[in-house]
C-alpha cells in the first residue's frame, strides 16, 4: 500500500472538516491545523478567569502579526518562545511572536517618523531617532513571551514554599494527593493557584490517567528554574508509599526544610550577584543623566539646532526604556522567595481601594481617580499659562527693578519672550519670538511637574493604602499565630473542645492581634450559636473578615478538617503548622536581611538623592541660562551702539546660541524624576519582595510623592536664588 504524504492528510482533514462545517451550518475556517490542541469552551471560561487581561492583547497583537507576516524562528529560538507560551498559557505560536517582533518595531519606526514631520518640523534628529528606537525595540518586543513566562514564574515562585507549606498541613492528617492540591489551589492566589487547578483539570478531562502523572508532567516545566520545588513535591508524593506513620510524615517534614534551605542559599547566592548588575543601573541609569543635566545649558547654548524636544527625546523615552528594561533583566533572575499576598484583587476589599468623604453629615466613597485627575489638570493649567497667555497677546511684565536690556524692562520677566538670534520666520523673514524664558514661567512649570507628581502619587497611595494597612494588621497576626497555634494545640490536645479552646486562648493573649481573632470566633459562637466553621469561615460574619489572610484561613481549614478525626488529631496538625510558620517566617527574615544592604541604597536614592541632585541642576540651568541671555544681549546691543563695531568682532555676538528655555529643560527633568521614581520603585519592591502588585502600588504613592514635593520645592527655591545672584552680577557690571 503506497504511504500517504502529510499534506495529502491535510488535505483529506480540511476537506471533511469543512463538510462538516457546512452540515452544522458554521462557517469554514481558512486555516485548519490537525496538530492543534483541542481547547474546549470549558478551559477557554477557565483559562479567562483567571490570566492577567493584558496577555489578550498581545495575543490579538502576535495573531495579527503571523497572519501579516508569519515569519519563523530558528530551532533553539522556537523551542525557548513554546517554553515560555507554555508556562503563561499564552494563545499564540512562535511564529505569532517573533513576527510581532518585526512588525511591532516598524509600526513604531513609522508613527515616529510621521510624528517627526507633523510636529518636529521633519527634525532629522527625530527622524533617526524614532527609527534607531524601532530598530533597537525588535529584541525587546521579541522577548515579550519570555517577558511573561518570567513575571509568570516569579509570581508562582513567590508563592511555592507557602503551596508546599499548604500541601503538606493537609497531608500530615489526610493521606490524599489530589485533596491536598485541590486545598493548596484553593488558598493561593494566582498565577501558581492557577497553575496547580490546571493540574487538576488534565486529570478531569483525563489527560492523564492520575493526579502523580499530572502532577509530574507540570514539574517537568519547573526543573531548569526551580529544582528544589520539584524535589519538595517528589517528597510530597514519596510520602504516599510509607507504610509506617512516622516514616510518611518525617517525608514530609523533609520536603518543607528542603525548599526553604535551599530558597535561603539561592537568594544568598542572587544578593551576592546583585551588586554589579545594581551599581551599573545606577551609573548608567541616574547617576551618568544626572550628572549630563550639568553639562546640557552649556551645550545647548553653543550648539545650533538643538531644541527640547531633542533631548526630551533621549531623557523621557531612551532613558526611562533602558533603566526599565535592565531592571526587568535584573528580576529575571531572582530566585523562589516568600513573598506577602496581594489581597487587593479580593472583591469584598473593593470599597476599601475608595477614598472617603462626608458631605453634611453623609459619607460617600469616591474613586480617587477623579480627584487625581482634578488636581493634575488644574495644575497643568496654571503651568502652561504663560505659553497660551503669550498667544492670546497679553503683555509681559516684570519684576525686581528695572533693565533697559530686558523685553519687558525689569530684570525679572514673567514670560520672557524673545527673538531669536538663529531662527527666521520662513513667510516674514523676520527673527523667530521664542520663549517663555522668564523666572516666572520657569516657576510656574514647577506647578505642572507638582501636579502629575501628586496625581500619580496620590492615586496609587490613596487606592492601596486602606487595604495595605488590613494586610498588615494580618501580618501581624501571623507573625503571632504560630504561639498562638500553639496554645490552641495544647488546648485541644488536653481534651478541651474548640468551642471552649477559642476562648480561653483569647483570654490568655487578651490585647494582642491573635488575641483579637481569637476573641471574634469565640464572640460568634457565644453570642450568635455558630458553629466552629461558620464562626471562622462564614462570608458575612466570620472572624477572617477582619483579618484577610491566606495563611491563616488554610490553618483553620486544616484545624476544621482535621477535627473531624478527633482533637488529638487536630491539636498535633495546629502545633505542626505552628512549627511550620516559624520555621518560614525565619527564613523571611534571612532572606529580607540579605537585601537591606542593596536595597537601602536605591531607596535612598529614589527619596532623596535624586529629587535633590536633579531640584539643584535645574536652578544651575537656570542661571546659566539667564546669564548667557543677557551676555548675548548686551553684545549685541554694544556691536550695534558703535558706528562700525569696532573693538568688538564681528561674530562674538552670535557665538551664544539662543539655548533651550528654563521652562522646558524643567519639565524635561521633573518628569524624569517621576519616571525614575516609579520605574526603581517596582524594581525595589520586586527585588524585596517578589511579586506583590499591591506593595507595589503603596510604595509608588510614597516614593513618587515624596520625590516630587522634594524635587518641586528644590527646583523653585534653587532657581529663586540662583537667578537674584545672575541678575544681581549682571546688575553690578553695568
Amino acid at each position: 500500500m503506497p504511504e500517504i504524504s502529510s499534506e495529502e492528510v491535510q488535505k483529506i482533514l480540511k476537506k471533511y472538516q469543512a463538510k462538516i462545517n457546512t452540515q452544522l451550518g458554521e462557517p469554514v475556517p481558512e486555516k485548519f491545523n490537525a496538530d492543534a490542541k483541542p481547547v474546549t469552551k470549558e478551559f477557554l471560561e477557565f483559562k479567562d478567569e483567571y490570566l492577567p487581561k493584558h496577555f489578550s492583547l498581545y495575543e490579538q497583537a502576535a495573531n495579527y502579526s503571523e497572519n501579516l507576516l508569519h515569519l519563523k524562528p530558528s530551532g533553539e529560538k522556537e523551542k525557548a518562545y513554546q517554553e515560555a507560551i507554555d508556562i503563561c498559557h499564552l494563545n499564540i505560536t512562535p511564529a505569532g511572536a517573533y513576527s510581532f517582533s518585526f512588525l511591532g518595531a516598524a509600526v513604531i519606526a513609522l508613527l515616529g517618523v510621521i510624528l517627526s514631520f507633523a510636529l518636529f518640523q521633519g527634525s532629522m534628529f527625530m527622524i533617526v531617532f524614532f527609527v534607531g528606537s524601532g530598530a533597537a525595540m525588535i529584541m525587546p518586543f521579541g522577548n515579550i513571551p519570555l517577558m511573561f513566562a518570567n513575571s509568570w514564574r516569579m509570581a508562582a515562585s513567590n508563592q511555592m514554599v507557602l503551596s508546599v507549606f499548604y500541601v503538606v498541613s493537609y497531608m500530615r492528617h489526610t493521606s490524599n494527593l489530589e485533596l491536598a492540591i485541590e486545598f493548596a489551589s484553593k488558598h493561593l492566589s494566582p498565577p501558581l493557584a492557577l497553575d496547580l487547578r490546571k493540574v487538576l483539570w488534565d486529570v478531569e478531562t483525563q489527560k492523564y490517567e492520575n493526579i502523580k502523572e499530572s502532577l509530574d508532567a507540570y514539574l517537568e516545566t519547573w526543573k531548569k528554574w526551580n529544582v528544589e520545588y520539584v524535589e519538595a513535591m517528589h517528597l510530597i508524593e514519596g510520602s504516599l508509599y510509607e507504610g509506617a506513620e512516622e516514616r510518611r510524615l518525617g517525608m514530609l517534614d523533609k520536603s518543607l526544610t528542603v525548599i526553604l534551605e535551599e530558597t535561603y542559599e539561592k537568594m544568598l547566592h542572587y544578593a551576592q550577584n546583585l551588586k554589579g548588575p545594581i551599581t551599573m543601573l545606577h551609573m548608567l541609569g541616574i547617576i551618568l543623566p544626572i550628572l549630563g543635566l550639568v553639562i546640557l545649558p552649556l551645550m545647548v547654548s553653543f550648539m545650533e539646532g538643538v531644541q527640547w524636544y531633542h533631548i526630551s527625546a533621549l531623557y523621557n523615552l531612551g532613558l526611562p526604556f533602558l533603566v526599565y528594561y535592565m531592571g526587568t533583566s535584573i528580576l529575571a533572575s531572582r530566585p523562589t522567595g516568600y513573598g506577602d499576598t496581594d489581597i487587593s484583587a479580593d472583591p469584598e476589599l473593593a470599597d476599601e481601594k475608595k477614598m472617603s468623604m462626608e458631605f453634611f453629615g453623609v459619607k460617600l466613597k469616591m474613586d480617587p481617580l477623579y480627584m487625581c485627575i482634578g488636581i493634575a489638570v488644574v495644575c497643568i493649567i496654571i503651568g502652561f499659562s504663560p505659553i497660551y497667555l503669550h498667544a492670546l497677546g497679553v503683555k509681559d511684565f516684570g519684576f525686581g527693578g528695572e533693565d533697559g536690556l530686558s523685553e519687558c524692562g525689569s530684570k525679572f520677566c514673567f514670560m520672557g519672550y524673545k527673538q531669536s538670534q538663529k531662527i527666521t520666520d520662513p513667510e516674514t523673514n523676520e527673527p523667530l519670538i521664542i520663549g517663555p524664558f522668564g523666572l516666572g514661567a520657569s516657576i510656574l512649570s514647577v506647578g505642572i511637574i507638582l501636579g502629575i507628581g501628586l496625581a500619580i502619587g496620590l492615586y496609587y497611595k490613596l487606592q492601596s493604602t486602606n487595604v495595605i494597612e488590613i494586610r498588615n494588621r494580618s501580618k501581624e497576626l501571623e507573625n503571632e499565630f504560630a504561639a498562638a497555634l500553639f496554645q490552641l494545640g495544647n488546648r485541644l490536645g488536653d481534651g478541651i473542645p474548640a468551642e471552649i479552646a477559642f476562648a480561653k486562648v483569647a483570654a490568655s493573649m487578651e490585647g494582642s492581634i491573635s488575641g483579637q481573632f481569637f476573641q471574634a470566633v469565640s464572640n460568634n459562637i457565644m453570642r450568635q450559636g455558630m458553629s466552629v466553621d461558620q464562626a471562622i469561615f462564614d462570608p458575612h460574619h466570620g472572624a477572617l473578615l477582619q483579618f484577610p489572610s491566606a495563611l491563616i484561613e488554610s490553618s483553620m481549614k486544616v484545624l476544621t478538617e482535621s477535627s473531624k478525626k478527633g482533637p488529638l488529631v487536630a491539636a498535633q496538625a495546629l502545633m505542626n503548622i505552628s512549627q511550620y510558620i516559624k520555621q518560614m517566617h525565619t527564613v523571611n527574615e534571612r532572606l529580607q536581611d540579605l537585601m537591606s544592604e542593596t536595597i537601602s541604597s536605591m531607596k535612598s536614592q529614589i527619596k532623596f538623592l535624586t529629587p535633590v541632585i536633579s531640584g539643584i541642576v535645574i536652578g544651575i540651568t537656570s542661571m546659566i541660562t539667564t546669564i548667557l541671555g543677557k551676555l548675548s544681549t548686551q553684545m549685541k546691543k554694544i556691536q550695534e551702539g558703535s558706528a562700525t563695531g569696532a573693538g568688538m568682532p564681528g561674530g562674538l555676538s552670535d557665538m551664544f546660541g539662543d539655548g533651550i528655555p528654563a521652562f522646558y529643560f524643567q519639565l524635561i527633568v521633573g518628569i524624569y524624576v517621576i519616571q525614575l521614581a516609579y520605574i526603581l520603585t517596582i524594581l525595589i519592591n520586586g527585588i524585596e519582595n517578589g511579586s506583590d502588585k499591591l506593595g507595589e502600588k503603596y510604595n509608588i504613592g510614597i516614593n513618587v510623592t515624596k520625590g516630587t514635593t522634594i524635587y518641586c520645592f528644590l527646583a523653585t527655591v534653587v532657581m529663586i536664588g540662583f537667578n537674584f545672584v545672575a541678575g544681581s552680577i549682571l546688575g553690578a557690571g553695568k
